[in-house]
């Protein structure tokens, strides 16, 4: 029986043959380029006609894809590639040329969770590091939807996507910010901080971290707000990235209250509470394992630098030795929380738009058919087709 997809061993034996650097270049015949050159197109999807595809599925009302079989998991899955395709940052700017924006925003109301979820994480990967398709979804009105799920949403799943969305989409983007802030967007980030999830809390303190140190005037806001007792309770928390992050969100306010006494400045009651907190967290930082103390590196170094900032001398840590151990260098508290806002492939794609370099062939292992529009063309053995609902889903998010 034949074997659906390309003949791999086959063109590997064929490339090998061709390519010894031992013997002078050989004239290919005809039919040995027929045959190499579809072996190879067999493998190319061409991007753009798959957006343009999936834009089409995106424009058809849901009561007709769904009187031609299509779950909301086929949409999910659809999805799932078009996240692939617009970590390219030209292929996410021609989303928008191509009609594909808009209907990919009406996602974010749609009636399932796992679809509104979805397409939040989409729209966090079209944004990231990417000013032009930051100013498309603001133009597009894309912050409204993305508010509203951040902040009612049922689902904690969708309001988590939608929080790390709006993340990508103010991150270096000045009216982005200055929408958020007229949306209350900071008192929605302190509800977030109740909520019983430790990673929608990590999200919401990283934003909270990001737009203090980018805006040291919104201190004062988020004092007013009554933030500071809220992260004063989420650093006692159990989960260490959210300890973390609450600490240092405490330390970005103590810094601001520059040519004062940074306790002082506060009530005396919140004052003796840090100071329990913060001998609390020595306390249990110095009854910590070899092991332990190690993978709290950044903890040990934000308790001794906000002690330091608030009372004006060293932390008992300093004393013990705890604050950088042996073999760790005594670099202050590394800012971490921009890792969770460029994942790796996303940062290298914007390196290369930036240096005006052309983009990488469009090529796909698989080319899922066009869900519900039409039956499939059919297989043979050197052909790359799949349907859409066979990928892997895939979760990015931090």
């Amino acid at each position: 029986m034949a074997k659906e997809g390309p003949n791999w061993d086959g063109l590997l034996k064929w490339s090998l043959s061709h390519s010894d650097a031992t013997n002078p270049p050989r004239n290919l015949s005809e039919e040995d380029r027929k045959w190499f050159m579809e072996a190879m197109q067999a493998q190319t999807v061409d991007v753009v006609k798959r957006m343009k595809e999936i834009t089409l599925v995106m424009q058809t009302p849901e009561q007709v894809l769904e009187s031609q079989g299509v779950t909301s998991q086929d949409i999910q899955d659809m999805l799932d590639e078009l996240q692939e395709h617009v970590e390219s940052i030209d292929m996410a700017n021609d989303l928008h040329s191509i009609g594909g924006l808009v209907p990919l925003l009406g996602y974010l109301k749609n009636a399932h969770a796992n679809i509104r979820a979805k397409a939040a994480e989409v729209v966090s990967t079209i944004v990231q590091n990417n000013p032009r398709s930051q100013q498309l979804v603001m133009e597009a009105n894309g912050l409204e939807p993305l508010l509203s799920n951040f902040t009612s949403d049922p689902d904690v799943t969708a309001r988590t996507k939608a929080l790390g969305a709006i993340s990508s989409l103010i991150r270096h983007n000045k009216p982005g910010i200055a929408a958020f802030r007229l949306a209350n967007g900071y008192a929605a980030l302190r509800d977030a901080l109740s909520s019983e999830s430790p990673r929608f809390q990590r999200k919401a303190l990283n934003l909270i971290h990001y737009l203090l140190h980018e805006n040291r005037s919104d201190c004062n806001v988020v004092t007013e707000l009554g933030f500071p007792r809220v992260l004063m309770h989420l650093a006692s928390s159990e989960d260490g990235e959210v300890r973390e992050g609450a600490l240092r969100g405490l330390l970005e306010l103590a810094k601001d209250r520059t040519g004062e006494d940074a306790a002082g400045s506060s009530s005396i009651e919140e004052n003796e509470k840090l100071k329990q907190i913060l001998l609390e967290r020595i306390e249990g930082i110095s009854s910590m394992s070899p092991e332990d103390l190690g993978a709290a590196k950044e903890e040990r170094q934000l308790v001794d630098s906000l002690w330091n900032t608030c009372y004006n001398e060293p932390s008992s840590l300093r004393e013990k030795g705890l604050v950088v151990l042996p073999g760790e260098d005594a670099s202050p508290p590394p800012d971490v929380a921009s890792k969770h806002f460029e994942p790796p492939l996303r940062a290298w794609a914007a390196n290369r738009y930036e240096d005006n370099t052309p983009p990488s062939n469009n090529e796909k292992k698989q080319a899922p058919l066009l869900i519900g529009l039409g039956p499939p063309p059919p297989r043979n053995s050197s052909s790359g087709g799949g349907v859409a609902g066979e990928e892997n889903n895939r979760d990015t998010s931090t």
